[in-house]
């Protein structure tokens, strides 16, 4: 067919790679069985396998202005099913009034289809909202608390010491009925209402958390202030506390350090990443905020890394795709983007 100009040699060359780091064109092998949370590659120390949690149905569409149709969330959660991630976080059981972007979270609790293997947990507050979500067919719920006492009082209208109470209904509820209960730390890098927030703190409520029974406890940066120096250091208090098995990490990327992050804490041994498809979501109390982490952009550099997540990011991507549209609003993932533009994605 003659010489190939070196231009489109390169392009070639190009969407060879994205393919690869995509699984997509020739059908892969399956990865391989996951082993355990935290467990060591010998060759680069970092963890062989990262559990991602998907927030994006929850913490993602919470965040958006217009109401989101209850079919259009079950089909993103049903899609999401299908990409081989392991936890999806559904719903929130929480007042109407104070979050009415959730308000139909029975109807989308009891309108998914439940793949074998997969978690979908559900956010409840109080006692009220667990016995909510049980009654609609949760089998794991989480609870949402504060590194920072202003926070806490304007997110869920109490203190520090009176959200632990509360929470502390509902773990042993969960106890009692064998349902398993996250637990989130919110401003763990920092707060818009206190500025920094010290280390110290964030182990402290943590270690509560852990100490009524949360199986795992999701640190979060919010806001997404936090830096590779400001994480490690909360992370080396928090390790103090708390096995580093139970520890995962919740980064937003408003400042665009959320992926550096995220690398840090791998690199110190956390196992337990959650993101959002599409960069889904954000805080209305940081100007700017670009919302959560993409999953895909996680996954991507998380393949580069050589660590197994046992999900597809290019079905993830689709999913991805599919949540937009009926947003009518563009992705945040840099890795869907660049797909796209280049025609690796049709």
């Amino acid at each position: 067919m003659g010489t190939v100009p070196s231009a489109l040699k390169h392009c070639l060359s190009y969407q060879h790679l994205l393919k690869e780091q995509l699984w997509i064109g020739e059908t892969a092998a399956p990865p391989p069985a996951a082993p355990h949370p935290g467990q060591e590659s010998q060759a680069s120390g970092l963890p062989e396998y990262i559990k991602i949690v998907e927030v994006g149905p929850r913490d993602g569409l919470q965040n958006e202005k217009v109401i989101v149709p209850t079919d259009i969330k079950i089909e993103l959660i049903n899609r999401l099913s299908r990409t081989g991630l392991p936890a999806i976080e559904v719903t929130s059981f929480v007042s109407s009034k104070w979050v009415p972007q959730m308000a139909d979270h029975k109807e989308v609790m009891r309108g998914i289809e439940r793949h074998p293997g997969v978690q979908y947990p559900v956010l409840t507050p109080n006692l009220q909202g667990f016995h909510s979500a049980i009654a609609a067919g949760a089998t794991e719920v989480s609870v949402f608390g504060a590194a920072s006492e202003s926070f806490s009082k304007m997110n869920i209208n109490c203190s520090i010491e009176e959200s632990i109470e509360k929470f502390e209904e509902v773990a042993k509820s969960a106890r009692n009925m064998n349902i398993p209960v996250r637990g989130y730390v919110s401003c763990a890098l920092g707060c818009p209402y206190e500025g920094n927030v010290i280390p110290a703190k964030v182990a402290e409520v943590s270690k509560r958390l852990y100490s009524m029974g949360c199986y795992e406890i999701s640190l979060g940066d919010t806001i997404g202030v936090g830096t590779p120096g400001s994480m490690k250091r909360m992370l080396e208090a928090v390790m103090k506390e708390i096995p580093l098995s139970a520890l995962a990490v919740h980064c937003h990327d408003t400042y665009g350090q959320a992926l550096a992050n995220i690398l840090t804490a791998i690199q110190m041994g956390v196992a337990v990443v959650d993101s959002s498809v599409a960069g889904l979501g954000g805080c209305p109390y940081a100007k700017g905020a670009t919302g959560n982490v993409a999953t895909e952009d996680v996954i991507y550099m998380l393949n580069g890394l050589g660590i197994n997540t046992g999900v597809n990011l290019y079905t993830v991507m689709e999913a991805g795709n599919f949540i937009c549209t009926a947003l009518n609003k563009k992705t945040n993932s840099k890795v869907a983007q660049a797909s796209f533009n280049t025609g690796t994605i049709n």
